[in-house]
């Protein structure tokens, strides 16, 4: 029970660790280099793509923006570029037309201008799965250092709340479900006890029947012996 028990936390903390992962916001610094509008089939139960603009009801095939961009090691990084609405995660996104424009003014400008893009997600191009950008922010170089407050802070509550959650589950198992389970080990115990203490007696009884029952055979026989010899 006890490693079925932990393999059951095992498996809800890397889950945990996931779904934090893809939520959560992280930025890149990149350079863009280029959008472009793609024509996707993405049905309803596709949960790593975003949803269409918002005020516009387009189901199955539609049109998706990306936001192509380019890394200081010259590696090349693609970003989708959807309204969030007010599904999840709740980023709340609704100028992802705004947000091409200014990746196109980017990206035409003549000096290299690097920034941060903020997004959730991941790029997995074997199941073509791309980051949704929710912001664009010009930095000074690409070796500017960009601390995640956000994620601390929200993390750090996160796990603040659980503990809150452990020590409320604790004092209600100390107060409610411990006493009942020592109660009824008690009152196992004291049965237990009880029984063993009947069995004992039944254990007596029967020695006792057994050795009179032996006693009468034993004088059955010497009495048979001695008017009918052997």
């Amino acid at each position: 029970m006890r490693i079925f028990v932990r393999c059951i936390t095992f498996i809800a903390l890397i889950f945990a660790i996931c779904f934090f992962h893809y939520s959560l916001p992280q930025r890149d610094i990149v350079r863009i280099v280029g959008t472009e509008v793609k024509r996707m089939d993405i049905n309803d139960r596709n949960w790593f793509w975003a949803s269409e603009d918002a005020g516009t009801n387009v189901e199955g095939t539609r049109d998706v923006r990306f936001i192509n961009t380019e890394r200081a090691n010259d590696k090349v990084m693609v970003y989708r570029n959807e309204d969030t609405n007010w599904s999840w995660p709740p980023y709340l996104k609704f100028d992802s037309s705004n947000l091409t424009a200014e990746a196109q003014a980017l990206a035409k400008s003549q000096q290299e201008k690097w920034v941060a893009v903020t997004h959730y997600g991941w790029r997995v191009q074997l199941f073509s799965m791309f980051p949704n950008a929710v912001k664009i922010k010009a930095v000074a170089d690409q070796n500017v250092t960009l601390i995640p407050w956000f994620n601390i802070v929200f993390l750090i509550i996160v796990i603040l709340l659980l503990l809150w959650i452990w020590r409320i589950m604790n004092r209600f198992s100390d107060r409610y479900i411990k006493p009942k389970l020592n109660k009824v080990s008690e009152n196992v115990t004291s049965a237990s006890e009880h029984l063993g203490h009947n069995l004992g007696a039944l254990q007596d009884t029967a020695k006792s029947f057994s050795d009179e029952a032996d006693t009468k055979i034993s004088g059955f026989r010497a009495w048979r012996k001695r008017w009918f010899g052997k």
